[in-house]
């Protein structure tokens, strides 16, 4: 596991190559996406970006099937229900893939973490520093906040009591109450009680550097459908991208989020403004692959630590033909660039 370098890097297609066969090159093709209900920014570029009459530029259409919760994705991915899974927790990825199940990652979803820290504007707390000896909430065991949480007293070595107090409208009722000192919270929720100076952000889990450079979430593909559609996957991944970069260029992205998500566009503009950066949503980079593989070992998600070969297998990540000479393995559509020295 030694060898394997913290960084994974991935190139896309070659933009001049995809233009070059656009628009008659690419018969139409529908893909079955299974998504987290609810709009989230981190897993948006897909809708915003069919809305926007991006994928349709690429020959592809998706239809969505809406889920409770990353499990299900996870599991109606495997089960073919869907063929494009967004939102699948990297190290959960990983261990359906050494359980044999038939899945590939084919891009990030998201680098580093949104969760904060907050309390009310009475709180005498105003920074990480007058944490120490406070409760500091989680929502879970097990959770995201749980692991930031920890993470985070490490980093700055404070002796807070950690405390898990459920999902983030249950903890501000019990911010209230008096019964914890600092909430945890990830947006969109807390947005409105932000901006109207209710509460106060004090603490952000990206705020640790092991945190903020580690993917989180990944986008997965049914293995049998990849196998046999690259080309079409291909396309996806790199529609996908464009949709990101016109996320972070358009105004209009804004807007057309926020009437996705039923928020207002001030709530919209501050999620992408203060929360989420590009470089945190781009799919073509994996970071921090060592920490993610020690994590999953360390938490048991994984029975053995995945070898050089298997992760070559599990992680695809689409590639263009004009990368093909840096490529140490394969060409065309699919081509794996390797492990980053």
């Amino acid at each position: 596991m030694s060898r394997i370098a913290g960084l994974v890097c991935f190139a896309l297609f070659g933009v001049a190559a995809i233009l070059a066969s656009m628009p008659q090159a690419f018969a139409e093709d529908e893909l079955k996406v299974a998504v987290v209900q609810g709009a989230r920014w981190e897993t948006a570029a897909a809708e915003l970006g069919q809305n926007a009459g991006i994928f349709k530029k690429f020959g592809i259409v998706l239809d969505f099937e809406y889920v409770a919760d990353a499990e299900e994705v996870r599991q109606s991915v495997i089960s073919g229900a869907a063929v494009i899974g967004l939102g699948v927790s990297a190290m959960a990825a990983m261990q359906a893939y050494e359980r044999g199940a038939p899945i590939r990652i084919i891009g990030a979803n998201l680098a580093g973490s949104v969760n904060y820290w907050y309390v009310l504007k009475s709180s005498p707390v105003r920074s990480y520093k007058d944490i120490a000896g406070k409760t500091l909430a989680y929502e879970r065991n097990g959770s995201s906040s749980h692991f930031d949480a920890i993470d985070f007293t490490k980093q700055f070595r404070l002796k807070a009591k950690l405390a898990p107090t459920g999902g983030e409208a249950l903890t501000l009722q019990q911010l209230k109450s008096g019964e914890i000192d600092v909430g945890w919270a990830a947006p969109p929720f807390g947005l409105e009680e932000i901006g109207q100076d209710a509460i106060r952000v004090v603490a952000r889990a990206n705020d640790v550097p092991n945190i903020r450079k580690k993917t989180v979430s990944v986008m997965i593909a049914n293995a049998g459908f990849l196998q046999k559609h690259k080309d079409v996957v291909g396309r996806f991944v790199w529609a996908y991208r464009k949709s990101v970069d016109w996320m972070y260029s358009d105004p209009a992205a804004v807007q057309r989020y926020a009437e996705l998500a039923g928020v207002s566009s001030d709530v919209a503009s501050r999620l992408r403004d203060q929360f989420f950066t590009k470089e945190m949503l781009l799919p073509e980079t994996i970071v921090g692959l060592n920490a993610i593989i020690k994590d999953a070992d360390a938490l048991a998600y994984l029975r053995k630590a995945l070898s050089r070969k298997q992760l070559r297998d599990l992680i695809q990540i689409p590639t263009g033909s004009d990368a093909r000479s840096s490529c140490s393995g394969g060409a065309g559509i699919r081509c794996w660039l390797g492990i980053a020295p």
